[in-house]
């Protein structure tokens, strides 16, 4: 014992000896604190949403990079091999560089939140609990760096091995990109990474229900440390003359590759790869609309990226379109990822004024690396028209679209919207918060506020129906667009009122109406959002247009039974 004390004082000693390890140790932790500020600056409280992820990037670079580059630089000079001479055990020497890695990760971890406490996040809900999931993450993280540690010849080596395991854990294992915004192959493979067990366990304690809604992610970390400390402790090598590829026992690593399948298939058994479902399973959230009861066909809960929504002609309307005068086409419903609403093409509107013509939505930013071009929609083919017989009629042109919004019928939305094509609610575009899915309590107290203060609202209380249901309908795309933690719950509570002012054939008729023409009508109602508690600074107007034009066809399809709320 007092040779594993000796060399953990010492190593702590020479660590802050060393201003360069100062340097990566609090000062890069430091900057990834004020990019996810800068990031996620319209939240509130901030950064508390993202502790998480925080903490966990923290404990990675040092267990990853730290650890296990000052252990092959000193068996690179030849300091391990002096080690052995002295009396003191393998396991004391290996133990007690550990234990002060351990221990320099938590000094970090403590600069970390208390920066955070100082620009305004509240303190942790469980703080024994975070203390035990930094642990577990800790220990999970630097029996990793032990097998770095060991595999590694030379420092470049490390370097190398460590950029392997970090990037992709970084992007695909659910640390700096949010698991909802990854693709579901991407989601899968996460299952088999530690780091999203790392974020769960740490947001459990932070903000969520302690360690006992992080079970499995605290039990996962365990053992993946235990294996990884088994394995480097194995493998571990005195002498830079040793070479990995001469080493024996090499099969060693392969206990720690077999710990992260075994949690991997543990997780996929679980169905555990979409997002931590700790806060489900409660009673829903106020304002949460009901779901009707008409069966859906395709409901909109893919994973494929949104594509234009407009109606694929059948043959018999191709047909007609080539044996008799090309009818009024309807018109696009904007796409999140691609192309906006297409004005539309019919005699009524080539005949309007330019003021009063529709304007073409432009094209939407992106909202995460993750999301990808989404195709064009297919190209019909026009059939040839058969050859006239004495007894043949040709088939009926389909109806042009409604010229007024009062005049629209269920063969209009049925022929103009295909509600296959949205963006799933589960998504990152357009998003809804399932039924019974509760927000947080800082999100509950903004809901709160703007269902208190709705019905007093001007924009809501418009005399054009049309303007004020688009009215409202900007209160869930602005949270949409700037991604902010209320944006889930917000089109629930803005449904719900929906339905109480505005009768359900009117509601229907102007949803239809604002689907196909989303630059349409005022916004001004979007400046007058902070009364609702939204005070979020400046946002893109056509963007956020685009946005409520998706948000009026995923209600117009719930009331309508062509989809089924979730």
């Amino acid at each position: 014992m007092k040779g594993l004390a000796g060399q953990f004082a010492l190593t702590l000693r020479l660590h802050f000896r060393n201003r360069m390890a100062l340097i990566y140790s609090y000062i890069f932790p430091t900057i990834f604190l004020v990019a996810f500020w800068v990031l996620y600056r319209y939240e509130t409280p901030p950064i508390v949403r993202h502790m998480g992820e925080l903490l966990t990037v923290t404990i990675l670079g040092g267990a990853c990079f730290g650890l296990p580059t000052s252990m092959v630089s000193d068996r690179e000079r030849g300091v391990w091999r002096r080690f052995r001479l002295t009396p003191v055990r393998t396991f004391n020497v290996v133990a007690s560089t550990v234990a002060a890695r351990y221990v320099l990760l938590l000094l970090a971890g403590l600069v970390q939140l208390g920066l955070a406490m100082l620009i305004g996040m509240p303190a942790p809900r469980h703080p024994l609990g975070l203390f035990v999931a930094f642990t577990c993450v800790s220990f999970a993280f630097l029996g990793l760096g032990l097998v770095i540690a060991t595999m590694a010849d030379n420092v470049p080596a490390v370097q190398a091995l460590g950029q392997c395991i970090f990037l992709p854990m970084l992007i695909i294992g659910g640390v700096a990109v949010p698991l909802e915004s990854l693709p579901d192959w991407a989601q899968h493979v996460a299952a088999f990474f530690p780091g999203r067990y790392a974020v769960e366990a740490l947001r459990a304690t932070v903000m969520g229900g302690g360690l006992g809604a992080a079970r499995f992610s605290i039990g996962a970390l365990v053992l993946i440390g235990a294996a990884g400390s088994l394995a480097g402790g194995r493998l571990f090598r005195w002498d830079a003359q040793q070479r990995f590829a001469r080493l024996a026992g090499k099969g060693w690593v392969a206990v720690a590759i077999v710990a992260w399948v075994a949690v991997g298939l543990a997780a996929e058994t679980k169905q555990r790869t979409l997002v931590s479902n700790t806060a489900r399973n409660v009673p829903a959230p106020r304002g949460a609309a009901a779901a009707p009861t008409t069966a859906a066909p395709a409901a909109a809960t893919g994973s494929r990226p949104p594509t234009p929504l407009v109606a694929t002609p059948t043959a018999a309307e191709r047909a007609a379109a080539q044996s008799t005068t090309p009818p009024p086409a309807g018109t696009a419903v904007p796409s999140a990822g691609a192309r906006g609403a297409t004005a539309r093409t019919d005699a009524a509107a080539e005949s309007a004024p330019p003021a009063s013509r529709p304007a073409p939505a432009p094209r939407v930013a992106r909202r995460s690396p993750s999301a990808e071009e989404p195709p064009s929609p297919p190209t019909a083919t026009p059939t040839p028209p058969a050859p006239a017989s004495s007894g043949a009629t040709a088939p009926p042109a389909p109806a042009p679209a409604p010229d007024d919004w009062r005049k629209t019928t269920a063969a209009d939305i049925d022929r103009a919207i295909d509600f296959t094509r949205l963006p799933p609610d589960s998504g990152i575009v357009t998003p809804i918060a399932a039924l019974d899915e509760q927000p947080d309590p800082e999100v509950s107290q903004q809901l709160d506020l703007m269902h208190s203060r709705l019905p007093t609202w001007a924009p809501a209380k418009d005399p054009d129906t049309v303007q004020r249901v688009r009215n409202l309908l900007y209160v869930a795309a602005v949270p949409d667009v700037l991604q902010t933690p209320i944006e889930r719950f917000a089109p629930l509570e803005i449904y719900d009122r929906l339905e109480q002012d505005v009768p359900r054939e009117q509601l229907i008729q102007a949803l239809f109406w604002i689907a196909l023409h989303p630059m349409d009508g005022d916004h001004s109602a979007i400046d007058q959002l902070p009364i609702l508690g939204l005070d979020y600074g400046g946002v893109d107007v056509e963007e956020t247009r685009n946005r409520a034009a998706f948000y009026a066809v995923k209600l117009l399809g719930r009331l309508t039974g062509k989809i089924k709320a979730q």
